[in-house]
């Protein structure tokens, strides 16, 4: 298996490889053709490798070939496994073990599948991939999402996907250790949105509605402009309140307004899943 994090240990890389260890954890096993139970297990070693994405390098020793190095770690049994964090030996293996005993051994120095997801996650938003960032964000569990460096991460993704209402909660709740550039960068974003939202356009049609409020074609105009700016709450609200007291307003089409605003949300959001279930209480 071809792999940045996979490597065969020789008496020419030796040294170097295992200084590596100094800044990413290594994992060697030594193993021999003469020992079926340390080659059959390399598949799975560089299966557990390719699966830390990078925070680990497993290091295969062919002891037949590099017995000298074997000898200077003093291996007496097949297969062994050595981790070897800056520089030095802190945990191993000796003799025949069954898989999930080196993923326990390594789950004590190493981080965790969620904290992977996670790293995994905050370098796609670094790329701009913040749609796929978002989808490994939103599996981690309530303790790593309830972190303060996540929520920020999370906020940015949303605000990226113009979803400003659950942007700006999480943005509300940052611990003040965090608020740092990248969040007052983030907030920053979301006053730009909040400036464009209430238009000068937006504002004289809020007032005028306020003076003739059941005017539902005034209300339908705002309530589109609301769309137009993402606020979308407020506009399925404002729509919903003619609606459920006359279901063919305008001629149906302020029922085609409130369908074209669902639509362009999607079955994944929220507010269209709410709005979506008044409506069918009205019509079924």
């Amino acid at each position: 298996m071809q792999s940045p994090f996979i490597t065969e240990l020789n008496q020419q890389n030796f040294m170097q490889v295992l200084e590596s260890s100094q800044h990413t954890p290594l994992l060697i096993h030594f193993w021999a053709s003469i020992s079926p139970e340390s080659s059959d297990v390399i598949p799975q070693l560089q299966q557990i490798a390719q699966n830390y994405n990078g925070a680990m390098t497993l290091a295969l020793l062919n002891c037949e070939q590099e017995q000298s190095i074997a000898a200077q770690f003093g291996v007496q049994a097949l297969p062994t496994v050595a981790l070897f964090i800056d520089g030095k030996p802190v945990d191993g293996l000796g003799g025949p073990q069954p898989i999930h005993a080196i993923e326990a051994m390594l789950a004590k120095h190493l981080p965790s599948q969620d904290e992977l997801n996670l790293n995994k996650a905050l370098e796609l938003i670094t790329e701009g991939l913040h749609a796929q960032a978002l989808t490994m964000l939103n599996t981690l569990p309530a303790e790593l999402a309830s972190r303060g460096d996540v929520k920020l991460a999370l906020a940015d993704c949303y605000l990226e996907a113009q979803n400003f209402e659950d942007a700006e909660v999480l943005l509300q709740n940052i611990p003040l250790e965090y608020q740092d550039n990248y969040y007052k960068g983030l907030i920053a974003k979301l006053e730009i949105h909040h400036q464009a939202a209430n238009s000068p356009e937006i504002q004289s049609l809020e007032e005028q509605l306020a003076l003739d409020p059941s005017n539902t074609k005034l209300a339908q105009e705002l309530a589109l402009n609301y769309h137009q700016v993402n606020r979308d709450e407020e506009a399925l609200n404002l729509i919903w309140q003619f609606l459920v007291k006359d279901l063919g307003a305008l001629d149906g089409d302020l029922k085609k307004s409130f369908m074209d605003i669902l639509s362009a949300l999607g079955q994944g959001n929220k507010t269209a899943a709410k709005y979506r279930s008044r409506l069918y209480s009205i019509l079924y």
